[in-house]
């Protein structure tokens, strides 16, 4: 417990230091009884860092996801998940197993991000020398959802996979990749759209590589506002091309969730430098995450999760009504808590 609450402070405080972290619960230590706690020890956190498993924290998480994502899904029709993985610089202190190259080394954090509500239903950090495409192999498939992703996650055989589970793709082809056009489609003229097409993928992905995808694919053309031609390509055969175009831009959904993750809990530094703590500090920034939206949608009087997350930060170590928390009115002895927020 000591230790989870102490990461938890770490995160939204954005200690830089276990030290830090240390030092900042000592100077809150009147108010740690909300918690039945007592200040921890920079050593205490060390050692949680190093021997606690990683596997506590990543469950908890997985939990997490299941509450967040309860209630909020529709029909697997329209339900989209965002495909995508984020890098995670390290030092060299972690280089016996997160080097990539000579000089760097790395994390990646692959995620499955439900498009409309916001939150991953899938998290695997790796060394960043492991593709996208193989961490996407170990994803569970949800049969009849919709996947969009990027060029990252080029491999037929994995498409066929998703096809045969009934599942819509929405992806990018390489500029280099031939279709066997088979029928061309009307489109407005004068739109984004230049072209709708069906044809067949090559019959190889690569000389030695025989293409386990033989159906039919969709190939639509958009020009977007910096004047690139995106070849998006889809296993739909019968939605709109507007409709294919608007899910592939959808994408940009979990590139604002990355961003939102790293400017706001502190995942672009770490704490520690083993493979352990790494795993243990991404988790429970997302822990955090999931906490901080989870609280937010409970509420009505803060109206974005940035403005909330800035409250909370402000209020890290108060036990306040969320409602509250703008409040200019000092609280009355009598006024009992409904619904509060306690960092931990």
């Amino acid at each position: 417990m000591v230790p989870v609450y102490g990461a938890r402070y770490g995160q939204l405080s954005g200690a830089a230091s276990l030290r830090e972290i240390e030092s900042g619960l000592q100077s809150h230590e009147a108010r740690l009884y909300h918690l039945h706690a007592k200040p921890i020890k920079r050593s205490t956190l060390a050692d949680a860092n190093a021997l606690r498993p990683a596997a506590v924290f990543t469950g908890l998480f997985a939990e997490l996801m299941k509450q967040a994502h309860r209630g909020l899904r529709r029909s697997l029709a329209e339900t989209v998940y965002l495909i995508d993985s984020t890098t995670l610089p390290l030092n060299r202190l972690s280089a016996d197993w997160a080097r990539f190259s000579a000089k760097l080394c790395g994390a990646k954090a692959h995620f499955m991000l439900d498009a409309e509500a916001e939150v991953p239903v899938y998290m695997a950090v790796t060394p960043a020398k492991v593709s996208d495409i193989t961490a996407a192999k170990a994803m569970p498939i949800e049969a009849g959802a919709t996947y969009v992703f990027d060029l990252g996650y080029y491999d037929y055989g994995w498409w066929a996979r998703l096809d045969e589970a009934g599942c819509r793709i929405v992806t990018r082809l390489k500029a280099n990749t031939p279709l066997k056009i088979v029928e061309e489609r009307a489109v407005p003229a004068d739109g984004p759209i230049l072209s709708d097409r069906l044809g067949f993928l090559p019959a190889r992905q690569a000389k030695s590589r025989k293409n386990p995808y033989g159906d039919p694919v969709r190939e639509v053309r958009v020009s977007i506002e910096s004047g690139k031609i995106l070849r998006i390509l889809s296993n739909d055969l019968d939605a709109s091309a507007g409709e294919i175009a608007a899910l592939y831009k959808s994408r940009w959904e979990i590139e604002l969730f990355f961003r939102w993750v790293k400017q706001n809990l502190k995942i672009k530094s770490f704490l520690g430098v083993s493979e352990n703590a790494i795993r243990i500090q991404i988790a429970i920034a997302l822990i955090v995450y999931l906490l901080l939206k989870l609280a937010f949608k409970a509420q009505k009087a803060v109206m974005t999760l940035l403005t909330f997350t800035r409250l909370v930060k402000a209020n890290l170590m108060q036990l306040k009504r969320i409602d509250w928390l703008l409040s200019k009115e000092p609280l009355e002895p009598s006024d009992t808590p409904q619904m509060t927020f306690r960092c931990f």
